[in-house]
Order: C-alpha cells, then sequence, then structure tokens
C-alpha cells in the first residue's frame, strides 16, 4: 500500500502548482481549482516518487529543487504496477484510472523532465476528497 506524499492544484495551465491539504477529485473532471480538469483524459496528474531514481545523476539537483507540476505525489507502489489502465484508490473513496505514462513531449528543465517521463496522467472514475497522507492502493 502506498501513501500520499502532497496534493498540488493550479488555477492556470503552464504554472507551478501549489500545495493544499486537500482537494475535492470529481467523477469525470478532475480535480476542483484546477486548470487540468476537464473532459479529457489528462485530467489528474500523478507522480509516483520512486521514478527519482531514473534521474540522470546530471539532472537529479535541477530536478528535486523544481517545485510541483504534478498534482498528486505518491510513495510505496512500485513503478511497473501503475500501469495504462490501472485503477489506484486514493484515501476512503476516489478512483482515477491511469490514461498515460509521460508526455508525448519530453521536456529538458526542472521538475518537468521527469514528470514528463514517468508522470502518470488519468481521470477520476469516483470522487472524494484527497488529502495528504491518505493511503493509495491499487484497485
Amino acid at each position: 500500500m502506498g501513501i500520499v506524499l502532497s496534493v498540488q492544484v493550479a488555477p492556470v495551465k503552464g504554472i507551478e502548482k501549489q500545495a493544499v491539504q486537500q482537494v475535492k477529485a470529481v467523477k469525470n473532471w478532475g480535480l476542483e481549482n484546477d486548470a487540468h480538469a476537464g473532459t479529457g483524459d489528462r485530467q489528474v496528474s500523478i507522480f509516483p516518487i520512486e521514478a527519482l531514481a531514473k534521474v540522470p545523476l546530471e539532472k537529479q539537483i535541477e530536478v528535486n529543487t523544481g517545485l510541483y507540476t504534478e498534482n498528486i505525489t505518491i510513495s510505496g507502489i512500485p513503478l511497473d504496477q501503475l500501469s495504462v489502465d490501472r485503477q489506484i484508490r486514493i484515501g476512503d473513496d476516489t478512483i482515477i484510472q491511469i490514461k498515460h505514462i509521460g508526455k508525448e513531449v519530453h521536456k529538458d528543465y526542472n521538475r518537468p523532465y521527469i514528470i514528463s517521463r514517468e508522470g502518470r496522467f488519468g481521470v477520476v472514475l469516483q470522487g472524494g476528497i484527497i488529502k495528504k497522507n491518505d493511503h493509495v492502493e491499487l484497485v
């Protein structure tokens, strides 16, 4: 079982996200007050902290000092289990289905370097409240 390390939202696309204590996940929409919410298949971004092990040595300081660009940072679930079409439950209610790993175009700077390669992007199948220290489990 994994754990939520942090939760972040941003009202505008293209800016770093700000940490919040909790956020409401809305079915078929995404996270309240986040610019990426909508009807698409990248409503929510999830970053498994274990992916930092894939950052090349020459990029580590840059990536680790960058601010958040993902909505939910998690730990404790192996990367290979966070595959496309996999569903995860966060807290008691929220279920997110992973639709993509990484982005079509990779970024080469700061935290987006690893998010664009290893971030998980998906849709909210079942809404609920997500907060720091919530449990994360595979469905």
